[in-house]
């Protein structure tokens, strides 16, 4: 898929360096409506396991699609969140197709790539870097209306995403979480920044959907 064809989402395309080629399995169609990145740490806690299990069912059953990356943690709890509840998901990665990072996601990834939609922008026999895993995250916020963090320590990964997400003129969502959990600081110090505070799945679909349809 390429940045020239028309099918190519529209969102990613106005984003700062787009990515040129995009490589995929599974239907494209999954990149039409709305679209949430779901993005926390990799190590979350059962709060987080908890906030997830409240929050993102009602948001997929408004048929808005969960956009993450496949990765250990609050990635794989989302796209599994879209899964069990019949919903739409969308995982981007930072290899080639033919690999799977972690490798204990691969039947995730299978499932997803038969039924779902697995992107990424490097050619097959591409393994992971260090450096792909940032510029895969660009892919993840610029495909999204909104970008959800649900858990995620400071100078994380997650806060990566969603600082490019401000970048983009993107809304971002970050679940509050304890003062004394380290995993929290980052999330707690984007709402002290500016971030939405959410609170129930309301908060989600209202960002989400309203922005949609304007």
């Amino acid at each position: 898929l390429t940045i020239v064809d028309a099918v190519y989402p529209e969102q990613l395309r106005e984003t700062y360096a787009p990515p040129v080629v995009l490589y995929y399995l599974g239907d494209l169609r999954w990149l039409t409506g709305p679209q949430l990145a779901v993005v926390g740490s990799r190590q979350p806690s059962p709060y987080a396991l908890r906030a997830m299990r409240r929050l993102l069912p009602q948001v997929v059953r408004q048929q808005v699609c969960l956009v993450s990356g496949l990765a250990q943690g609050v990635d794989t709890l989302a796209h599994q969140a879209a899964l069990a509840h019949r919903g739409k998901t969308i995982a981007v990665i930072g290899t080639g197709l033919d690999h799977c990072y972690p490798a204990g996601n691969r039947d995730l990834m299978t499932e997803l790539a038969h039924h779902h939609l697995v992107i990424s922008e490097y050619p097959w026999g591409t393994a992971g870097a260090r450096h792909h895993f940032p510029e895969r995250n660009r892919i993840i916020a610029g495909l999204s209306q909104s970008t959800l963090v649900v858990e995620a320590a400071r100078h994380s990964g997650s806060l990566i995403t969603a600082n490019i997400a401000l970048q983009e003129n993107r809304n971002v969502l970050a679940v509050p979480g304890s003062l004394d959990n380290p995993n929290s600081v980052g999330t707690n110090e984007l709402i002290l920044a500016g971030a939405k505070p959410i609170l129930n799945s309301e908060h989600i679909i209202e960002e989400v959907l309203v922005d949609k349809r304007l």
